[in-house]
């Protein structure tokens, strides 16, 4: 008998049949834990976010292409971004974004990894699943150590390799629910041969990973439920439940969404935002982007970062590269937990290509800053990488909060 011979078109079959088949078994809407969560998450008062408008316009922290290692505040207040995929290299601004210190090497080959803060221990963890990697860092940034990892595969047996947690808003702990302290990141599989090639495009899916044991050990999650995704975010909201949000490259159209209730391993209920769009408006090819719930107890207050133009283009091929229209970086602001998308200001007029976002912590120099890092130069949008600062009351551009904010949540 002769072997079979697996096709594109089966591999498509099956990849679907098994994205789709876990999701029977869920129920649309399951109960919500309503525990309380760890104090990281509700440390901040919404009135340390307001006040006068402050905006600390785009500094250029490297050149050419880079941060897709994102941007994320220690414990003690320093604020750090990562280099990467340009180089192995943070910096730390230790007065709330105003200056920033010179480069620090993470390690010679620490590049294509994704940043988180373990508020358990308040370690920072730069961590490459494809490379079996973590560098840790117990001093804020300062000076970090490599450690081996182990990651264990999802259902289909793949981890996330190459560009597995680059290019992906930074991860978080989880703060409430039966979870808490789990620390999770967004991720991609980039198909069976973990290729970019245009004609695996198709196959590619955003995943996660998580650990239980402060890094040791990373489980791949079940798949996000669309195929042809990469590059994105997720956020923890108030009641456990967890907001998925995912750039596609197979059809034109808004950005992806999906939940998990379970901590992070399965994602149901997949859509897409009518508000938020996926790069460049009128193109099939989107657009890494970060999405960030503030720290405060009683709401859920998202921010959401990406370019907003209605000048893309479609490609010549399905899922193909074509990056015009990259520009007007801008930061979008929810009230209730991603359902509605009511307030955005433009950050950034000129070119602009990959962002995320990150916040500082009350008590610090960095207390109720907003921080967008984000590719873009007046030269093009991947010439630099730069960082911008401000406050909701700058987002907010002079609007009331309280005309969008109900009920406590």
């Amino acid at each position: 008998m002769k072997p079979t011979r697996i096709t594109k078109n089966s591999l498509m079959i099956l990849l679907t049949t098994l994205l789709i088949a876990p999701l029977a078994a869920v129920h649309a809407q399951p109960p919500q834990n309503e525990a309380p969560g760890n104090g990281f998450a509700t440390a901040s008062r919404l009135d340390e976010f307001l006040g006068e408008p402050v905006f600390v316009p785009p500094q250029q922290l490297w050149q050419k292409r880079g941060g897709w290692g994102g941007i994320l505040t220690a414990q003690d207040g320093t604020v750090v971004a990562f280099q990467s995929p340009g180089s192995g290299n943070c910096r730390r601004s230790r007065d709330g974004g105003l200056t920033w210190d010179p480069d620090i090497e993470i390690g010679p080959d620490a590049k294509g990894g994704n940043a988180i803060v373990d508020e358990t221990k308040g370690d920072i963890l730069y961590v490459n699943p494809g490379a079996g990697w973590l560098f840790r860092s117990r001093d804020h940034g300062a000076s970090w150590v490599r450690e081996s990892i182990q990651v264990r595969p999802d259902g289909f047996g793949f981890i996330p390799k190459t560009e597995g947690v680059s290019a992906m808003q930074c991860g978080i702990t989880l703060a409430f629910g039966p979870h808490r302290g789990r620390l999770i990141m967004p991720a991609r599989i980039m198909g069976p041969t973990s290729s970019n090639a245009v004609e695996w495009r198709p196959y590619h899916y955003s995943t996660a990973i998580y650990s239980d044991d402060g890094g040791a050990v990373w489980q791949t999650s079940h798949p996000f439920p669309v195929l042809g995704t990469g590059e994105a975010t997720l956020a923890e909201l108030s009641d456990g439940s967890i907001l998925y949000n995912s750039r596609e490259h197979m059809s034109r159209g808004n950005r992806f969404f999906a939940w998990s209730h379970d901590g992070g391993d399965l994602w149901i209920n997949a859509y897409r935002s009518p508000d938020l769009p996926d790069g460049a408006r009128g193109t099939s090819y989107g657009l890494m982007g970060g999405m960030i719930r503030l720290p405060v107890g009683g709401h859920d207050i998202l921010l959401y970062s990406n370019v907003d133009t209605d000048a893309g283009m479609m490609p010549g091929k399905v899922g193909a590269s074509i990056v015009t229209a990259r520009e007007r970086a801008t930061v979008w602001a929810s009230f209730d937990g991603g359902r509605t998308w009511p307030v955005k200001r433009l950050v950034n007029e000129g070119p602009s290509a990959y962002s995320n976002l990150g916040l500082g912590r009350t008590g610090t120099t960095s207390q109720g800053k907003i921080y967008l890092i984000f590719e873009g130069a007046p030269s093009g949008p991947h010439d630099a990488v730069q960082v911008a600062s401000f406050n909701l009351s700058w987002l907010l551009n002079g609007r009331d909060v309280a005309e969008f904010l109900g009920q406590p949540r």
